[in-house]
């Protein structure tokens, strides 16, 4: 079994930053692609940044600049570094990993969802 456990989110004032974490547990082999994604009430959920194995970034338009995604390979733990937030940041937030497990299986698993609310 394969376990995403995330953690960091929290109120915010606008213009104030966030580190998001995202652990991965039990029987991995690799982690390919960690992705964040957010949704917020009454929207659907949307990529926000990705990270791959080979450390290639991609950003969502609206937080090119102010956030950064980044990986532990030995921690198995993918970051998300919010910095500048906005109230429009306000959102659940979800990490998705591409893992291959130690018996050759490959997975997309979710985390729970933390929650971002930027106000003042």
């Amino acid at each position: 079994q394969v376990q995403l456990v995330e953690s960091g989110g929290g109120l915010v004032q606008p213009g104030g930053s966030l580190r998001l974490s995202c652990a991965a547990s039990g029987t991995i082999s690799s982690i390919n692609a960690i992705a964040w994604y957010r949704q917020a009430p009454g929207k659907q959920r949307e990529l926000v940044a990705v990270i791959t194995s080979g450390g290639s970034t991609h950003y969502a338009d609206s937080v090119k600049g102010r956030f950064t995604i980044s990986r532990d390979n030995a921690k198995n733990t993918g970051y998300l570094q919010m910095n500048s937030l906005e109230p429009e940041d306000t959102a659940v937030y979800f990490c998705k990993d591409v893992l291959r497990t130690t018996d050759y299986r490959s997975l997309e698993v979710w985390g729970q969802g933390t929650l971002v609310t930027v106000s003042s």
